[in-house]
């Protein structure tokens, strides 16, 4: 008489019931992930307007005492830009759209040279020029969504500019309010 023991028997019932379980918490957690995309600041732009940005072309990079930022543009900005805009005397087109991504930085610790490095995101400041949504700003609207490294996620800046936005481009009203020109490659 070949004797089964009663582990073995539960093995399978067992295991299906981790698996089961795991799914659950696994399934849960995604759940609860912020979705970015479904973020918008009061009375203005939406995160998933910029669905993708994280691909766009770099226009440039700038560094201050605290943060290394990239600008990078969408497809309709990069164009333009090619096309000699703004320094042309043009506009940017309407569907001209600009990320700048803001991080701390550190020094790295790798290279063997004084080098700042990105560390923690601090934000995304976000740009689109639409002249018939936004007449009263020369048609540019801003948007920043805070970063919290802690939990993960993205919080609309009450003001959409921060420290800045319309009233700071003012300063480059000459250049269609974009501070950053299209760096040789």
């Amino acid at each position: 008489m070949t004797r089964i023991s009663p582990f073995r028997l539960l093995g399978g019932s067992l295991a299906a019931l981790v698996l089961v379980v795991l799914v659950a918490v696994v399934g849960s957690m995604a759940l609860a992930a912020q979705d970015k995309y479904t973020l918008r600041v009061p009375n203005g732009l939406a995160f998933s307007d910029f669905r993708g940005y994280e691909d766009w072309q770099v226009v440039s990079v700038s560094q201050t005492e605290e943060l290394l930022k990239a600008m990078v543009a969408n497809p309709v900005m990069i164009d333009a830009y090619k096309a000699g805009i703004p320094g042309n005397g043009k506009p940017f087109p309407d569907g001209s759209k600009i990320a700048k991504i803001e991080w701390k930085l550190k020094k790295s610790t790798e290279a063997p040279f004084a080098v700042n490095v990105p560390n923690t995101l601090q934000d995304i400041f976000l740009i689109e020029k639409d002249t018939k949504r936004f007449p009263d700003t020369k048609g540019w609207a801003y948007a920043v969504f805070d970063y919290n490294p802690a939990s993960d996620t993205y919080t609309p800046d009450a003001t959409g500019t921060v420290n800045c936005g319309f009233a700071c481009h003012t300063i480059v009203a000459s250049k269609d309010y974009i501070f950053h020109s299209y760096q040789k490659r």
